[in-house]
C-alpha cells in the first residue's frame, strides 16, 4: 500500500514535470537556453587571426578601438532604451507576457528587436576590436539565431496584436533602415 502511494506520488510529480517542460518549450524557453549557450561560447572562444602578426595588430590599435566604439555605443543605446521602453513586459522568454501591449514608440519606432540587436552590435564591437575570424563566424551564427528567435516571437506577437503586421512592415528588425 505504501509502495502504491509512493508510485502515485512519483507519477504525479513526473506528469507535473512533463507539463512544465512542454510549457517551457512551447513558450520558447529552449531558445533562451540556446541563446545563453551561444553567448557563453562567444565569450570563451579564443581570438583567431591567422593573417595578422603581433606588430600589425598593435599598429592598428587606435583604428580597432575607434571602429569598435561605434557598435559598442549602439549596443548600449539599443539595450538601455529597449529595456526602458519594454520594462513592464520584459521577460527572458521570447513568448509575450499575458498583460503585454504592443510597444512601438521610442527605440521600438526605429527597430523591432533592439535587445537582440544590442547583443549583435556588442558582438560586432568585440569582433572589430579583436579582428577575430572565430568571433566573426560566431557572430554570423548569432545573427541567424536571433533572426529565427525574433521571427518566432513575431508569430506570437502577430497572433496577440493584429497591428503587429503593419508595424513589422514599417520598422526594420535589427538595423535601422537596413534590416
Amino acid at each position: 500500500m505504501f509502495n502504491d502511494f509512493r508510485h502515485s506520488q512519483q507519477a504525479t510529480f513526473m506528469k507535473k514535470i512533463q507539463r512544465r517542460l512542454v510549457h517551457f518549450i512551447a513558450h520558447g524557453g529552449h531558445l533562451v537556453i540556446l541563446q545563453f549557450i551561444l553567448m557563453f561560447i562567444f565569450a570563451i572562444c579564443p581570438v583567431w587571426q591567422p593573417i595578422l602578426d603581433t606588430n600589425t595588430f598593435e599598429t592598428l590599435s587606435i583604428w580597432r578601438i575607434s571602429f569598435a566604439a561605434i557598435p559598442a555605443f549602439i549596443a548600449l543605446l539599443f539595450g538601455g532604451l529597449g529595456s526602458h521602453h519594454l520594462r513592464d513586459y520584459l521577460t527572458p522568454s521570447p513568448y509575450p507576457v499575458e498583460h503585454n501591449q504592443l510597444v512601438s514608440h521610442g527605440i521600438y519606432a526605429i527597430v523591432r528587436h533592439p535587445l537582440y540587436a544590442s547583443l549583435l552590435f556588442l558582438g560586432l564591437s568585440w569582433t572589430v576590436y579583436s579582428l577575430s575570424l572565430s568571433h566573426m563566424f560566431l557572430l554570423i551564427v548569432a545573427g541567424g539565431f536571433f533572426d529565427y528567435k525574433a521571427g518566432r516571437e513575431e508569430q506570437w506577437l502577430t497572433a496577440l496584436h493584429p497591428d503587429y503586421a503593419n508595424y513589422a512592415q514599417r520598422v526594420h528588425k535589427f538595423v535601422p533602415w537596413i534590416y
